[in-house]
């Protein structure tokens, strides 16, 4: 992932519970990438996450991921990822 400017980086919070977000670290990345490729992902709109993730935020909890497309994070609750469901994950 480009290194997000950490001002910026420092104002996001999540749109659903209002906590910090921070990258998402690469082997929970390759683990969540194995689940969509596998199918198992949903956002939280009910879609099927079916593109590959190339960087993503996540929750201080780490229960909820925001992936990042061409350096923009994409901060809507629909399109939120529960990481929480997903028993592969690191």
């Amino acid at each position: 992932m480009p290194a997000m400017d950490r001002k910026l980086l420092d104002l996001l919070a999540c749109p659903a519970t209002r906590q910090p977000l921070q990258p998402l670290e690469a082997a929970r990345l390759r683990a969540l990438n194995g689940a969509i490729a596998s199918g198992g992902v949903r956002r939280a709109d009910g879609q099927p996450q079916r593109m590959p993730i190339d960087s993503a935020l996540v929750t201080a909890d780490g229960r909820i991921a925001y992936r990042i497309d061409d350096g923009i994070p994409v901060l809507l609750t629909g399109e939120s990822i529960d990481l929480s469901s997903l028993q592969t994950l690191p």
